[in-house]
């Protein structure tokens, strides 16, 4: 029954309603003739006092006074405006229930003073000569009171229907305007996860890769240390050379985690030959071949293609048969950029220290510049194969959507 509202709000609809009901009463004064005048007008007063703060009972208490000054037998006053006011917060702050009594009450209440004030105007005219007669002359009183009434109660009913409808238009428009900022602050923050699993993957690649060149190089000084010294400086300065880059990528991409900006390393098909190179220096017999010229590639299609290169010959080092060769090849088209690289599978089950995060890294790369990757045995070889668009996919592919391909025992295993 009654709305929440501020204290001050309630203190000023009753002082306001006090002040108007003093006017009234000092204004009426002495047009009243009876002292249950001043009781209407008080309950009048108290109706609008109420009419924000419980708009149906104060819709109740107008039609309680209303009623009663008419069975009283008084006069209409100026307290007789304040109904107005309260049709007016019962279709702007009332339920639906009370919306539809006050227009019930817009309509009725113009009728029932029509009929009281006609009825009293043809008592008054009953013995008086007039050129129609009294029922004439006292339903055009009636329909001039009708009028009059209707419009001093619809158009504040009306007026309260459309102020309640720009309230909830501009509600309507303050839960978008929210709406959308949640949903543009939703998309930064995927935006900054997604940057952050990138950057994840790419330290993955940068580490994978690095520490394989520095345990092999590690290796092969050890076993060369006493037998040629030169050989073991030589490889010693590899693993120093390797290891401070591998630092420097794994910083620069650590600040840009940290600032959530900042340019990550992003290798090119140029850097695939110094990778080659070094996957020669740890005993890895690397034989590539090219078809088509990488010039005109997008950076990120670049960046794609070196991951993928570089994951496929780290996996190959790590899980392929020694002393086996490696073959890679790679083809530029027009439209499409294909990478095959084929190993020799190791024989004898064991495996490096890998994680599995390698060949899913691999695939969503692909997935991302809107190609596919297929991975897994095929005889005796291990076949990675990738074909990508020489342009990338103008949107990531939901996790979902990713293209995938049948788990192989060397997936499981960590490869």
């Amino acid at each position: 029954m009654f709305r929440p509202m501020l204290r001050a709000q309630v203190i000023t609809d009753v002082v306001i309603a006090v002040v108007l009901g003093a006017l009234v009463l000092v204004a009426t004064a002495r047009g009243i003739d009876t002292p249950l005048a001043y009781l209407t007008v008080v309950g009048m007063t108290a109706a609008l006092a109420l009419r924000r703060v419980a708009p149906g009972l104060a819709l109740a208490t107008a039609w309680v006074f209303a009623v009663f000054q008419m069975v009283t037998g008084q006069q209409p006053d100026l307290s007789n405006l304040f109904i107005a006011g309260v049709v007016y917060t019962s279709s702007r702050y009332g339920s639906r229930r009370v919306r539809l009594a006050g227009l019930l009450s817009a309509i009725a209440g113009p009728i029932t003073a029509a009929l009281y004030l006609g009825l009293d105007d043809y008592r008054q005219r009953q013995g008086i000569a007039t050129a129609s007669t009294p029922e004439q002359e006292s339903l055009k009183v009636a329909i001039a009171y009708f009028a009059v009434v209707l419009l001093l109660l619809l158009l504040p009913w009306l007026a309260g229907i459309i102020g309640r409808t720009r309230r909830s238009a501009s509600m309507s428009r303050e839960a978008q305007l929210l709406a959308e900022r949640d949903a543009a602050r939703a998309d930064r923050a995927v935006a900054v996860e997604q940057e952050r699993v990138r950057i994840a993957r790419d330290m993955h690649d940068i580490v994978a890769h690095s520490l394989a060149v520095v345990i092999a190089q590690a290796d092969g000084a050890r076993y060369a240390l006493r037998a040629d010294p030169a050989i073991a400086d030589e490889a010693l300065g590899t693993i120093s050379t390797t290891a401070r880059r591998a630092l420097g990528d794994v910083r620069e991409l650590l600040g840009a985690l940290r600032h959530e900006q900042g340019l990550a390393p992003t290798p090119e098909v140029d850097d695939i030959d110094r990778l080659v190179r070094e996957m020669r220096e740890v005993g890895l017999d690397v034989r590539i071949e090219r078809e088509g010229d990488p010039l005109g590639l997008p950076t990120t299609t670049q960046l794609a293609v070196y991951r993928i290169v570089q994951e496929s010959l780290t996996n190959a080092w790590k899980h392929g048969e020694p002393g086996t060769p490696v073959h890679a090849a790679l083809s530029y088209r027009p439209d499409t950029v294909e990478i095959t690289v084929v190993n020799r599978r190791a024989d004898d089950g064991t495996r490096g220290p890998g994680t599995g995060h390698g060949l899913v890294g691999m695939r969503e790369r692909a997935a991302m510049t809107g190609g596919t990757l297929t991975a897994g045995p095929r005889g005796d070889d291990f076949t990675v194969a990738v074909r990508m668009p020489s342009v990338p996919a103008s949107g990531q592919l939901p996790r979902g959507l990713v293209p995938t391909t049948t788990t192989t025992p060397q997936e499981r295993t960590g490869r």
